[in-house]
């Protein structure tokens, strides 16, 4: 009884606190249910195991230079170079400079891609609204570099660039759901500001995707002491490409101190302390016998610590460690399906960033935006619950 009740307060505090610091959250929930369930020797020991092995700590400091890549490609102008690279047809605005600029995980990201399918025009401001925040991280599901996929899979004990054939039909469907509820709105072509030749979008664009390509390579033509070194590696090159010739260190340390670029290096330290003390706490096996069903983890469990945290990372890192608990592994189609599920939470949640900045800079009401992401969220959630049944 104790265990269930320090999982419930260890929850509470991590949806509570989440808005606020994700990684402190994570962090404090695993002290309560670790001082709660085990000696405290053993809690020392959860959290030490982290720091000792080798991969975690690579991968903090990944996702710690992922976001100094985003600064630096905004600070160096890049940024405009993309801008001024897409094409003129109000739907691609709509769909491409969401979905790429995307790939930049820096707070508040979706004020980059929204000026421009603001100026974009052709529809209702919440409509373009809603496809900002619908098209911004629909290609999160497959590049290999999302703190969100990366995090996931590793907790789930599974290659990134395994699961990515598993990603694809939710990306193929979220592409086409937002298309007949959002981009049909849309039609007509907009000028761009800006005489830059289109040409200019390739060099932001190889910068870009360096880290995911790099990333791919190391891990399959090198034997590496372990995989996220590849991911360290990856990442830095991309980096070094963004700010060579144009950004002097300081800058570059003005960016970081800008971004507080090492949060997403401390989540993922939080994540797996969390975890490390549940599956020391006893609960994976006292969860595995409720028998609960695996489409309810998978699915609603899912979804609703999206909803609940506003941070798919930390969706993630409670609900796998819950359906290991359950279902005693998690297979590719398994995570295909708690992330979906998670993702869909994570994108209507009032606490999501890009969905309350998108609103606020349209200049409508958030209830306004949500109404128009309500539709197709829940079409896919359906279909996501169905799959569900064939799948898990």
């Amino acid at each position: 009884m104790v265990s269930w009740l320090a999982l419930i307060l260890s929850l509470g505090l991590v949806l509570g606190l989440a808005r606020w610091s994700l990684w402190g959250a994570m962090a404090l929930g695993a002290l309560v249910l670790g001082f709660l369930t085990l000696p405290p020797l053993e809690v020392g020991w959860a959290f030490l195991s982290v720091w000792t092995s080798p991969g975690i700590p690579l991968l903090a400091l990944a996702m710690a230079l992922i976001p100094l890549i985003g600064g630096a490609l905004a600070a160096t102008g890049r940024l405009e170079d993309v801008l001024a690279g897409l094409p003129r047809s109000r739907r691609a605005v709509y769909a491409l400079a969401p979905a790429l600029l995307g790939m930049l995980p820096v707070p508040g990201g979706a004020l980059l891609s929204s000026p421009l399918v603001e100026r974009a025009g052709g529809t209702t401001p919440e409509v373009r609204a809603a496809a900002n925040v619908w098209f911004r991280h629909t290609l999160h599901s497959i590049y290999p570099l999302s703190p969100a996929l990366l995090t996931g899979a590793l907790l789930a004990g599974l290659d990134v660039w395994g699961v990515l054939p598993y990603q694809l039909p939710a990306v193929g469907v979220l592409t086409l759901v937002g298309y007949v509820f959002l981009l049909r709105r849309a039609s007509g072509r907009i000028e761009l500001p800006g005489s830059r030749p289109r040409r200019a979008i390739l060099a932001p664009l190889g910068i870009l995707f360096t880290a995911p390509v790099l990333d791919l390579l190391l891990k399959r033509l090198f034997v590496l002491p372990v995989p996220e070194l590849a991911t360290v590696l990856a990442a830095g090159a991309s980096l070094a490409l963004a700010t060579a010739g144009r950004l002097s260190p300081a800058a570059l340390v003005g960016i970081a101190r800008r971004e507080k670029a090492w949060r997403f290096g401390l989540i993922v330290i939080a994540v797996f302390s969390y975890l490390a003390v549940f599956v020391r706490s006893g609960l994976p096996e006292r969860i595995g016998a409720l028998a609960l069903p695996p489409a309810v983890l998978a699915v609603g469990v899912g979804w609703l610590l999206g909803f609940s945290t506003g941070r798919q990372q930390a969706a993630l890192s409670l609900v796998i460690p819950l359906y290991i608990g359950a279902a005693g592994a998690v297979r590719p189609w398994a995570f295909a399906v708690v992330y979906l599920a998670s993702y869909l939470g994570y994108l209507l949640s009032p606490l999501h960033p890009c969905l309350t900045v998108s609103a606020e800079h349209v200049g409508v009401p958030l209830g306004a935006v949500w109404r128009r992401l309500l539709p197709p969220a829940g079409g896919v959630l359906a279909l996501t619950a169905l799959a569900a049944a064939f799948v898990l």
